[in-house]
């Protein structure tokens, strides 16, 4: 072989090789987990370099996070020890644009000095915007604005080129705010990340000469993460490799799962159409999981239509069958899965090795419950501990000045969530009194009412919160005190606040609510649970040694485990049920996707299970198993005898005694299946 004189081919596989030597041309590399996607790419860059095929600066490599643009020049740099250099075009899609943008910010109307705000700066930006055009943002928030204006850039649309359709006429005023907000922003002399990569196309597409500066200079360019590219990226990279047309993208199809953050699995579905005469190399070597695992995840993907296709293997073990348990509850399953970890698993693997990955956040909860009961360190991945999410710590607040009048802390923080004109300058105000006079934040609130020191704004904001405090406190005497916290949501106006932003990230906290809720009908009363809470937010977040990972399946991506425990597979929850209302079967597929995602985390064990019923969405609903357990080859999974019981008896003679029994949409599905059969 011409290039077996060269070591650091020597480590690669057959196709690895070949998506190294092979640099002419568009080509798509199909990256399977776990197959060496990196070194794939790294080697590429090094071989590129020895072979003078092109100087450092005359590569182009795309990576999505600044850690991976790290590791690959590290690599490079190892690949190429004598001759290491920086690839001074290696970084993200933001990062390079801005580097870009810099040089010719005077075409789009900027200085090159431009700032960079960022989510913050956006929130208070459209604030600004929504107070000065007397916009209601308790019934469009701000937050929902930004979704909407980043859907936009992410699909290459300034504010002129947006078009409403017929069914979309509330898009209209948000349509108003961002003309307005992109004439600030350029007035700031400001980009948001959006914009750094739409404000580079623009030029492109305006400035031929410009644009010819760079295609001609990127003789080569790489990308990673292909699956999740936006259209505006999509485009982004078109326009540059126009030229010499040597790119190379790597991805994988079947572990795309970000359509929410705006990623267009067509552009990788669609690479031999974008770009003409393409090649295609699958690596399908696996060099992480066992052939169990691997039979399992492409036996169940396999049921996806939009995909190029692939199968996994491995020259490693078959390794042991998937793991499949059927639990009675939620609690249940944390218990046993806990019992497993301690009894099974700690014996051969550390706890830095176990992951449980959820589909949603809310579901850690009753891990962590268990975990702090038995003393095993945990951490939260790419999230918060449940008692440590904002939505949580403002409705423990609101509970603690209910319970202890004298609780300041708690009345600092709730006093203005939600708004009510209650500002910095007021509370300082309050604040220096109750010092002066040696009071309370309540009770210094109530004197400088009654002294008429306060705006009136203020003033009416303060007494409204004020009067709902002393009703609650009256509440608490009457009633229990998990109704008092329904009360508290609903008076207080907080729930409306949430269901007011529209966003996932509020979606997300009225689940996690909906399950504080659930956790505080295991507390006889509120002063037990107050002190529970107190003492699981006192946990050192350092623990020394090791601890188990929680996180979601989605911030699992690109992580490996030896063990991997995958609770809550149930119809409704995963397939999300919401999901699979607003996009159907292109939903179904990502939910696919996300699940060959979590089983493809694992190395040696993987652990699925269910539950029969599950409090959620503020209900305690009965389940049925995820049809994504019923597409898992029989021969790669093992269920114990408890399971297969409770499966028979589970999808036919289920009788609950929870009060507030519904039937879940997984239910009603296998419902309609058995009615069609009569």
């Amino acid at each position: 072989m011409k290039y077996s004189n060269l070591n650091y081919l020597k480590n690669l596989n057959k196709n690895q090789i070949k998506s190294v030597i092979n640099l002419d041309g568009p080509c798509l590399i199909i990256a399977g987990a776990g197959s060496g996607k990196t070194r794939v790419l790294t080697t590429r860059v090094a071989h590129i370099i020895k072979e003078k095929k092109a100087w450092p600066n005359q590569i182009l490599c795309v990576t999505f996070t600044n850690k991976a643009a790290r590791e690959m020049q590290v690599r490079v740099s190892k690949l190429l020890y004598k001759q290491a250099t920086a690839i001074p075009w290696l970084g993200t899609f933001h990062s390079i644009s801005a580097k870009i943008l810099r040089r010719h910010a005077a075409t789009v109307s900027l200085n090159s000095n431009f700032t960079i705000i960022d989510r913050d700066d956006q929130l208070r930006l459209i604030k600004n915007i929504c107070k000065a055009n007397d916009i209601d943002i308790k019934k469009l928030s701000p937050q929902f604005i930004i979704t909407i204006i980043d859907k936009w850039k992410n699909k290459g649309l300034f504010p002129n080129n947006v078009i409403i359709k017929k069914g979309e006429i509330w898009e209209k005023g948000i349509l108003n705010v961002y003309k307005i907000y992109q004439e600030k922003i350029l007035a700031l002399n400001a980009c948001d990340f959006g914009d750094l990569i739409l404000h580079c196309v623009s030029i492109f597409e305006k400035e031929q000469d410009i644009l010819n500066i760079y295609s001609n200079n990127f003789k080569y360019i790489l990308v990673d993460e292909y699956q999740d590219t936006n259209f505006i990226q999509s485009k982004w990279l078109n326009l540059l490799s126009k030229k010499h047309k040597n790119i190379c993208c790597v991805g994988d199809d079947d572990q795309s799962i970000y359509s929410w953050r705006g990623a267009e699995i067509k552009n990788f579905l669609s690479f031999d159409q974008i770009y003409k005469n393409s090649k295609k190399i699958k690596l399908e070597q696996n060099y992480r999981s066992t052939q169990n695992i691997l039979s399992t995840a492409s036996g169940l993907i396999s049921k996806n239509l939009g995909r190029l296709g692939k199968k996994l293997w491995t020259k490693g073990e078959d390794g042991e069958l998937i793991k499949l348990s059927c639990y009675k509850n939620g609690r249940d399953e944390a218990i046993n899965i806990s019992d497993i970890i301690e009894k099974k698993l700690k014996k051969n693997f550390s706890y830095n090795n176990i992951a449980i990955l959820v589909r949603a956040i809310f579901q850690t909860r009753e891990f962590e419950e268990r975990f702090l009961k038995i003393g095993v360190g945990y951490r939260i991945v790419g999230g918060t501990k449940f008692y440590e999410r904002a939505e949580i710590k403002d409705l423990v607040a609101y509970l603690r000045i209910v319970f202890q009048k004298k609780d300041d802390l708690a009345f600092e923080r709730i006093v203005n969530t939600p708004k009510r004109s209650v500002g910095e300058t007021t509370m300082k105000q309050i604040n220096e009194y109750a010092r002066k006079h040696k009071l309370c934040l309540e009770d210094a609130s109530l004197k400088m009412i009654e002294m008429n020191k306060l705006k009136p704004k203020a003033k009416i904001g303060l007494l409204r919160i004020l009067g709902l405090i002393t009703k609650w406190r009256k509440n608490l005497l009457l009633k229990k005190y998990v109704e008092l916290i329904q009360i508290i949501l609903d008076e207080s106006g907080y729930s409306e606040m949430l269901r007011n932003r529209k966003d996932a990230e509020s979606e997300g906290r009225l689940e996690n609510i909906k399950e504080l809720l659930r956790g505080m009908k295991e507390f006889e009363n509120l002063e037990s649970f107050l002190e529970h809470v107190a003492l699981a937010t006192s946990i050192d977040d350092d623990w020394k040694g090791e601890k188990i990972n929680l996180m979601t399946m989605h911030a699992a991506k690109g992580l490996e485990f030896d063990v991997v425990f995958l609770p809550g597979w149930e119809e409704g929850l995963f397939p999300h049920q919401k999901s699979l209302e607003e996009k159907g079967d292109v939903a179904l597929e990502e939910e696919r996707r996300l699940a060959y995602v979590g089983i493809t985390r694992a190395k040696k064990q993987v652990y699925i299970s269910f539950s029969m019923n599950r409090f959620y969405q503020g209900n305690w609903i009965e389940n049925l198993s995820s049809r994504f357990i019923e597409e898992l080859p029989e021969e790669n999974v093992e269920q114990d005898s408890v399971t297969e019981n409770r499966i028979d008896d589970f999808e036919f003679n289920q009788d609950l005694s929870y009060k507030e029994e519904i039937r879940s949409p997984g239910w009603l599905r296998l419902q309609k299946k058995l009615n069609e059969k009569k």
